[in-house]
């Protein structure tokens, strides 16, 4: 997945994350601090695809708030197979429902994306590395489980297709 619709955490959220990033940097894991162009922002991914057209996503959404002021509780450390490290906010029916919601959008609009981000099969994650390595595992656990938990208000949103180096803000 190179695109996502991604929502973004208040600053004193981001900032706590963007810290553990520098740690487990430290410790020999490699975080989205550095990965392709070190653009990236602690978020949580909607939505995800090869590529998106963010104006068209925006379109999509227009009426529908993108980034309305959840309140998310990051209070567990997961791992995907091929050694992706994340952190998991509390699945809350708000967030399952906004979730819904934008999917309900792209759909109509015929925006397809990846299977894994549909409803009923989203895992709902704040990505920290996308390739840990097994050896520096054991310490990153530790690293992540000593910030947790982390209480983080949704900010904003925006199509951020990182392979092309396209961002598209919404709800602005």
């Amino acid at each position: 997945m190179a695109a996502a619709v991604e929502l973004y955490f208040d600053p004193v959220a981001e900032r706590r994350i963007r810290t553990l990033w520098n740690a487990l940097e430290d410790a020999g894991v490699p975080t989205l601090r550095d990965l392709t162009h070190g653009k990236h922002r602690p978020h949580v991914s909607l939505f995800g695809a090869d590529r998106l057209d963010g104006p068209a996503v925006a379109e999509a959404l227009a009426g529908l708030d993108p980034a309305p002021p959840l309140l998310l509780r990051l209070d567990h450390v997961g791992q995907f197979v091929g050694r992706v490290l994340w952190l998991g906010p509390v699945p809350t029916p708000e967030l399952i429902a906004h979730h819904a919601a934008v999917h309900a959008r792209l759909d109509a609009a015929g925006i397809g994306g990846n299977d894994n981000y549909r409803t009923g099969s989203w895992v709902p994650h704040c990505t920290l590395s996308m390739r840990a390595p097994r050896e520096a595992m054991a310490a990153a656990l530790h690293r992540c489980l000593d910030v947790l938990p982390i209480e983080a208000r949704v900010s904003g949103a925006a199509v951020a297709d990182h392979a092309r180096g396209q961002y598209t803000p919404l709800g602005v």
